[in-house]
């Protein structure tokens, strides 16, 4: 993953760089609170300790934020529900997308790659997509042509495409996909074609990532289908580090494609760059919960708590990692 620029002078008004720490602050509270439950198999309790925690923390935060992609709707959640203010009330307009327990079963289970992620922009800047909604999603990384692979395309297209684009045989290319039952037939095309696979067994924020960071991961294309909100965060740490991302919903029912329209989505069919699923000023927070290839995850210690984030900002281009330690 790249490093950048620091901030300068000519840093907007509209998200003021401050609030990267702020940010950061909010993840790890979240993820600290996860972590007294990691390893336990309670999935629910993990959840809703993160996000408890996480909306505490956000309303102590300089922003007139309002979520719009939570845990739900109104009433089928408590906290972090969509359209729910947060933050102080006063300071920059915001729109704000978390998932505070990102690879629940993993945190579950203590298994690697459990993180609590949040992504902010201008008001407006997010795609508001229902939590139940899912998604066809594509990423490769930046130093190709947008137009190099289509989610149009089947896999196989998309893998010869990046393969002659990059220089070398398709044997040398590496997607990464969701190991689930839905995606048998994508993984044995893949294969096929003599294309290695990386599982994931939950978690396709981080792939998406890994798959436009190639050098330090070795995975050259994400392919596959996951929920919409993931996709829209991913897209938002895309927007910080690079890459191309295309994005397709699944509206498959017809009350999810009522519920698209209700949220302002007029085009069913549309397929949505990076820049149309997160636009404008972003912001990008990740805490780990358990160690994983993105961030370590919290440590738990007699007297401390050591938490590792990466916390990114779209205007700048600027990626930071974060180590802190928490009295006890």
């Amino acid at each position: 993953m790249k490093l950048s620029k620091v901030d300068d002078a000519r840093t907007p008004a509209n998200l003021h760089r401050t609030l990267t720490l702020e940010m950061v602050r909010v993840t790890e509270r979240a993820a600290i609170a996860a972590a007294e439950w990691r390893g336990k198999g309670d999935e629910m309790a993990a959840d809703l300790a993160s996000v408890s925690a996480m909306k505490a923390e956000l309303d102590t935060v300089g922003i007139a934020g309002r979520i719009v992609i939570g845990e739900g709707e109104q009433f089928e959640c408590d906290d972090l529900f969509v359209g729910q203010p947060v933050g102080v009330g006063e300071g920059p307009a915001v729109d704000i997308a978390v998932d505070p327990l990102e690879g629940v079963t993993l945190c579950a289970k203590n298994q690697p790659d459990s993180l609590v992620v949040l992504a902010m922009a201008e008001r407006g800047g997010l795609l508001n997509v229902a939590r139940n909604v899912y998604m066809h999603k594509l990423a490769i990384g930046a130093e190709y042509a947008a137009e190099t692979v289509s989610i149009e395309w089947s896999a196989t297209e998309n893998v010869r495409a990046l393969a002659k684009a990059k220089g070398v045989p398709i044997s040398e290319i590496t997607a990464i996909v969701l190991d689930r039952p839905r995606h048998a037939g994508l993984i044995e095309e893949l294969r096929t074609a003599g294309v290695a696979v990386k599982l994931l067994s939950d978690g396709d924020i981080a792939g998406v990532i890994h798959a436009v960071n190639t050098a330090d991961t070795g995975v050259d294309i994400y392919l596959g289908s996951g929920g919409a909100p993931e996709g829209v965060l991913a897209a938002a740490a895309l927007r910080c580090i690079g890459g191309h991302m295309q994005g397709k919903l699944i509206l498959d029912t017809p009350d999810k494609r009522a519920k698209a329209r209700e949220m302002g989505i007029t085009d069913l069919h549309r397929i949505y760059s990076v820049h149309e699923l997160a636009a404008g000023d972003v912001l990008f927070s990740a805490t780990g919960i358990t160690d994983g290839s993105l961030v370590e995850g919290v440590r738990l210690r007699r007297g401390s708590i050591e938490t590792s984030t990466v916390v990114m900002r779209s205007w700048s281009q600027t990626t930071r990692w974060i180590k802190a330690r928490h009295a006890r």
